[in-house]
């Protein structure tokens, strides 16, 4: 039986993913499957940099802005999701490319990764929700680095439920998260897949993009945009985005503008720079480092990379 071919495009956030997709897609006749966990939930527009309908220009993308900021989801939830979407995509006749920063996500999926034997304690959950209470989510971050890099590299220190699920995993089992994950891969990956991974040499490039990015997202409405979030939405997993949690304080009269914004900044560089890290390891990605290059320039390399697969 034939597998199906997905197309990967990986890197950190401001690499320039989406554009890329977005060139592949049409010149390929493909539709996007967004591997984006915030992306996700409707109406977080500008913190999440959810593409405007200009930039994905006539491509059709599946898995953004469907979800109530409410509601949480999972890299279990996205893998039959992004599965009913592929299967939708391919029944008319076009291909996927799978576009997203979040690398559980993207791994998870393309590997075949299955959850349901992943164990829960509700006892252990209760436990450590009162120390998250008592000693605050860093600390149990920090305990999470100590126990598992690999699963810490993964999880932003704001998604506290993640923080929390990965440590209950751990005491419940006593391995490492991902090494259970490992465990419960499927044999035999369903899709046949090839991944293009967006890097720098110098990282000082990719850190410029970033700041830029976030002053061009203020100056569209992000301020306006998480007033709005936090009037209806003051808990949850979305709360935890980058781009509303660190404007908080802001938004509370507690810190100056300015210190808000390059905590902004800050977080976002830290997280890309964790996504290196978790798509540094994969020995499988072809890695185009953009440093100087075009859209233009990066979209060629990387049709004659999938070229060269011969997956399409």
């Amino acid at each position: 039986m034939n597998k199906i071919p997905v197309l990967a495009v990986v890197g950190p956030t401001a690499s320039g993913k989406t554009a890329l997709a977005v060139s592949l897609a049409e010149y390929y006749g493909a539709e996007v499957v967004s591997a984006d966990s915030m992306q996700i939930y409707r109406g977080m527009d500008i913190a999440t940099a959810k593409p405007a309908p200009e930039e994905m220009r006539g491509v059709r993308h599946h898995l953004i802005d469907f979800l109530d900021p409410a509601e949480s989801y999972s890299a279990a939830a996205f893998c039959a999701d992004a599965a009913r979407a592929v299967a939708d995509i391919v029944s008319r006749g076009r291909r996927v490319i799978l576009c997203g920063g979040t690398g559980l996500y993207t791994d998870s999926f393309l590997s075949g990764l299955r959850f349901e034997d992943e164990p829960e304690n509700e006892a252990l959950r209760r436990k450590l929700q009162a120390r998250k209470e008592a000693e605050g989510i860093g600390a149990l971050y920090e305990e999470l680095r100590a126990l598992d890099r690999e699963t810490a590299a993964a999880v932003h220190i704001n998604n506290e439920k993640r923080v929390l699920r990965a440590l209950e995993l751990y005491y419940a089992t006593g391995e490492k998260p991902s090494a259970v994950r490992a465990g419960a891969k499927a044999a035999e990956p369903p899709y046949r897949s090839e991944t293009i991974g967006l890097f720098f040499e110098d990282r000082a490039l990719l850190y410029d993009r970033i700041n830029r990015r976030v002053d061009r997202m203020l100056a569209a409405g992000l301020l306006e945009e998480a007033r709005a979030f936090y009037a209806g939405h003051p808990a949850g997993t979305a709360a935890q985005a980058i781009g509303y949690k660190e404007l908080k304080p802001y938004l509370d009269g507690e810190l100056p503008l300015e210190t808000a914004v390059e905590n902004l900044k800050r977080a976002t560089r830290r997280y890309a720079k964790r996504q290196l890290t978790w798509f540094g390891r994969n020995g499988g990605i072809r890695r185009i480092y953009r440093d100087g290059l075009s859209d233009e320039e990066v979209f060629e390399k990387a049709r004659a990379a999938v070229d060269d697969t011969g997956l399409f």
